[in-house]
Formats: C-alpha cells, sequence, structure tokens
C-alpha cells in the first residue's frame, strides 16, 4: 500500500491524490508485454482516477507517458514475441466471447498450437523449396541421390498432403464461424402458426407483436439468444399462404395485398439464407378433431430449405388443444399425420410444444419420439425438448471434419481448425490456390515428357514420369515460396523474410493495425 501524492505540490504541505493504493512494479522480460510495467491499483472513484492520470505525465521523470494506443499493449507483447498474431485474434475473441461455446473457441485458439500447426506446414514448404533451389544452384556440381524427376515426385506427394490439411481447417473455419458469429435460425410457417409465441417463449421477453389476427409479422424480426451455450440469431418472419386458402377463410374476394407478398418473400429467402430452419406447424380442430394445419407454401418452402441443405426441425405447436380421454388421437398419430406432409423431416426432429402453458402436461409423452419426453416439459411447454433439440442439430453444424492423414492426431487438428478466423482462412484459401498452381504445373511437365516418350505410360509404379531436363524447376519453387509466404503472413513472425517482397511487408502492418485495435 502507498500514498500517491500529487508532484507538483511541496514537501511540506504535499497533496495526497490516494491515500492506499497497490503499487506493482513487473520486471523485463517476464511481463504480459515483454517490457518493464508498473501497475498502479487506486480506489475506483472517478476522481481519483483522473487526479491520478492527469499527474502522471507531470512527474520529471515520466514526463514522456501518453495513453495507450487501441491494442497497443498486445502490440507490443506481439514485437517482443510474447504472443503471435494467431493469439492476438483469440485474445479478441476473448475479450467479446458471450457465449459458453464462444469462449471455449477462444481458448482453444489462444495457446498457440494454431501458430505452431501453421509453422510446422511453412517448414515443410521452405524444406521443399530449398531442395529444389539446390538443384539449380548446385545439380553441374553435386551429386544427388535423387534424380530431378524423382524429388518433384516426393515434393508433389507432401504437397498433396497439404493441400488435403489446409482444405480440412478452411472447411473447418466456416463451422467455426458458427461458433463465433452465431448460427442463424429461421421461424417458418403460416400465419398464426406461433412462430411470434415461440420466439417471445425462447428469449423470455416480447420481443414480437403477438394477436389473433393473422398476418401480425410482415418484416423479419431478428434476435440474438443465449441458447443452451450457443449464440443463436432467431428470425420471425411472415406467414405463408396462398389466396386459396385465404378465400376459405374470409371470402372469395379475400386477396393478399403488396405488403403481405412481399413479407412472404423475404420469409423465403431468410429461411434459405437460415443455417437452420423451425418449422412452426399448429393443431387446429377440424371435425372434433385436432389436426395440424398445413399450408402449401410451406410445403413447398421446406422443400426448397431441404434441397438447399439447410438443417430443419418441425415444432408442432398448440398440443395442448389435443383432445384427452378415450377416443382421441395420441400425439404419435398426428406426429405420423405430420411426417406425411413433410417425410424429408426425420420423426425424432418433430418436436411437440405448447407456447401456451396448459393445464395437463400428458400431451407429451409420446414413448416412439425421445425427444419429447414429458419429464422434459417442466412447465408444460416442453421448450427443454425443443432446445435439446435444436443444440442436437447445431453440434452437428459445427461438428469439425478430421485430419484426412493422421488419425492419430485428427481430434487435435479438428478442435484447433475451428478456431481459425477469417482471416487465416483467407491466407490459407491464398496458399492453397499457389498449391494448386505447382500441382497444376508439375502435372502438365509430366504430361509433356508422356507425350514425347510415350513409353513413359507403360513404365512400372516406381519410374518417374518427370524426364530430366523436362521439369522447370524455378517455376515449382516459386509456387512453393508464394504457398509458404501466405503461412508467414497468418502468425505474423517471418513477415518480410525468406523472399516475401517489401510491399507484403506493408500488408502486415495493416494486419497489425486491424487485429489489434480489436
Amino acid at each position: 500500500m502507498r500514498r500517491l501524492f500529487d508532484p507538483e505540490s511541496s514537501q511540506s504541505e504535499p497533496r495526497i491524490l490516494d491515500t492506499g493504493a497497490l503499487t506493482f512494479y513487473f520486471p523485463a522480460p517476464k511481463t504480459v508485454t515483454g517490457e518493464p510495467v508498473l501497475e498502479l491499483h487506486t480506489h475506483g472513484g472517478p476522481a481519483i482516477v483522473r487526479a491520478v492520470l492527469g499527474a502522471i505525465p507531470r512527474c520529471p521523470s515520466t514526463s514522456f507517458v501518453r495513453p495507450a494506443e487501441p491494442g497497443e499493449f498486445t502490440k507490443r507483447a506481439f514485437y517482443n514475441n510474447r504472443l503471435d498474431l494467431t493469439q492476438a485474434e483469440a485474445l479478441g475473441d476473448t475479450l467479446a466471447a458471450e457465449t459458453e461455446q464462444q469462449r471455449r473457441l477462444a481458448v482453444a485458439g489462444a495457446g498457440g498450437s494454431l501458430a505452431a500447426r501453421y509453422e510446422e506446414w511453412r517448414g515443410l514448404l521452405l524444406q521443399a523449396r530449398g531442395e529444389l533451389e539446390a538443384l539449380i544452384d548446385f545439380s553441374e556440381d553435386q551429386h544427388f541421390d535423387e534424380s530431378p524427376g524423382e524429388l518433384v515426385e516426393s515434393i508433389t506427394e507432401q504437397v498433396l498432403e497439404l493441400k488435403k490439411r489446409i482444405e480440412v481447417h478452411i472447411r473447418n473455419a466456416s463451422r467455426g464461424e458458427l461458433l463465433r458469429n452465431g448460427i442463424n435460425v429461421a421461424l417458418l410457417g403460416a400465419p398464426n402458426a406461433g412462430k411470434s409465441s415461440l420466439l417471445n417463449r425462447i428469449v423470455g421477453r416480447e420481443a414480437a407483436i403477438v394477436s389473433q389476427e393473422e398476418g401480425t409479422t410482415r418484416d423479419i424480426v431478428d434476435v440474438a439468444v443465449d441458447l443452451d451455450g450457443w449464440l443463436v440469431r432467431l428470425g420471425d418472419m411472415a406467414g405463408l399462404r396462398n389466396e386459396s386458402s385465404l378465400e376459405q377463410k374470409e371470402g372469395k374476394d379475400a386477396r393478399i395485398g403488396l405488403v403481405e407478398m412481399e413479407g412472404m418473400r423475404r420469409a423465403r429467402e431468410r429461411a434459405l439464407a437460415a443455417d437452420v430452419v423451425v418449422v412452426v406447424v399448429s393443431l387446429e380442430e377440424a371435425g372434433g378433431m385436432a389436426r395440424p394445419h398445413i399450408e402449401q407454401e410451406v410445403v413447398e418452402a421446406v422443400e426448397e430449405c431441404d434441397k438447399a441443405g439447410k438443417a430443419i426441425l418441425l415444432a408442432l405447436n398448440k398440443v395442448d388443444k389435443l383432445p384427452l380421454g378415450p377416443g382421441s388421437r395420441p400425439l404419435d398419430a398426428v406426429i405420423l399425420d405430420l411426417h406425411a406432409s413433410f417425410p424429408n423431416v426425420p420423426v425424432n426432429r418433430i418436436v411437440p410444444i405448447a407456447c401456451r402453458r396448459p393445464h395437463d402436461q400428458s400431451h407429451f409423452s409420446s414413448p416412439s419420439t425421445p425427444a419429447t419426453r414429458s419429464s422434459d416439459a417442466d412447465d408444460g411447454t416442453n421448450m427443454p425438448a425443443l432446445v435439446t433439440g435444436l443444440s442436437t442439430l447445431f453440434g452437428t453444424l459445427t461438428t469439425p471434419f478430421g485430419d484426412p492423414i493422421s488419425a492419430s492426431d485428427s481430434a487435435h487438428t479438428a478442435t484447433l481448425s475451428l478456431s481459425t478466423t477469417h482471416r487465416q482462412a483467407t491466407l490459407l484459401s491464398q496458399s492453397l490456390r499457389h498449391l494448386n498452381d505447382y500441382l497444376a504445373d508439375a502435372q502438365a511437365q509430366a504430361h509433356d515428357v508422356a507425350k514425347e516418350d510415350p513409353g513413359q505410360q507403360h513404365a512400372g509404379p516406381d519410374a518417374s514420369i518427370y524426364g530430366h531436363g523436362h521439369v522447370d524447376i524455378v517455376a515449382l519453387a516459386e509456387h512453393l515460396r508464394f504457398a509458404a509466404s501466405c503461412l508467414a503472413r497468418i502468425t505474423g513472425r517471418h513477415a518480410g523474410g525468406d523472399g516475401v517482397s517489401s510491399s507484403d511487408g506493408a500488408d502486415v502492418e495493416e494486419i497489425l493495425g486491424v487485429v489489434f485495435e480489436k
């Protein structure tokens, strides 16, 4: 504990700024930035904080002190090799994490293993490039164990393996973005099916207007919510119907207005852009029995979503209208009827719910549908079963692809690759493009050799298809150089080195500004 004094006050009458502040001094290099660090922990009153901050620059030995720029401490840590760019980005994700899944993703990328993997790949490319350039510089003076063709074949096999690994990282990066930015869920259904009520029930507040009048929702209402640890962006949309169904309810002169038609168009567009589509179908009384109310427009929209590869879950709403007692239809029969109308939706993805709390919870007892156990319906709405079904779909969408080369390292690599950011994925794509250029050139040169010497086509499996003097070693080495430089820019450790042009160095400075300001 130390007293902090105003440096410009007299020694006879010192002016106290804080009567008891904690002061910590951390010598370099074992600090968060790699530089000496002095921390002042003052009392938290705004006046005390302003007085201390104002007094620091007035000290004779600290006149050079200034406020840090956005992200400057992290940038200094990078320059002093305390962390790399991938760790800095993971730090930004850690600070921005709002859900459990986002926290796990950020922690996975903060350990430095991701950068180590990229450096390993870069090292492989540098070694391969070095072997090729050795042929250029010393082929006339030195004896090599392999011919140029055999060496190129060996390197090509390594490039093919690396290509597969990079492709997996790029594919998993898109899955990681779902965890980082949120999973888009669209609520699709007919008017008055209960989409707005379901949205309000999930988010726990009146986010959307609920009315008995059909067509209340015309535009899209998007709400972000932490759903069982997942960041989810729910979209409530206009109901889908056609004029024939409207005429049955309101008469022959009933027509769908232009505003409602535009709302339906936006609803279908939003559903096709979503990651998960929740189809809300309500039970309606007809002839003394409760049956699912199904609009043909909804059936067609679900078919479009299924063809687009969207994950679909069906919520059977208003199950509290289902009559109970002898002679009533069991829930299983209603679910099978619904499945017949939506055959592309598995039965275990049909969840009965009631947005209004029913008096009798026995509506939800259905032995053939595991997701609808009555024990889950703690408030009588069966919402826990719906959340469980959605969580299962989210887990499927974000399960990473494994390493295609090393099965033993597959799980670890897959988990790491989910942490790949958009910037990293972009550079991986650029590196992959240079590797594809290498493979295309190598294949074209092999084809030219085969045309000049048809006997190569009948050679044994171990025979080289690259003849001496036919391989453009310089071009192949250049492709590997560019691919390695893209990997170097991911971590930022070797930017400007190993043949990277000065313009690349300028690009890296721009990258640093973007990363650290976050």
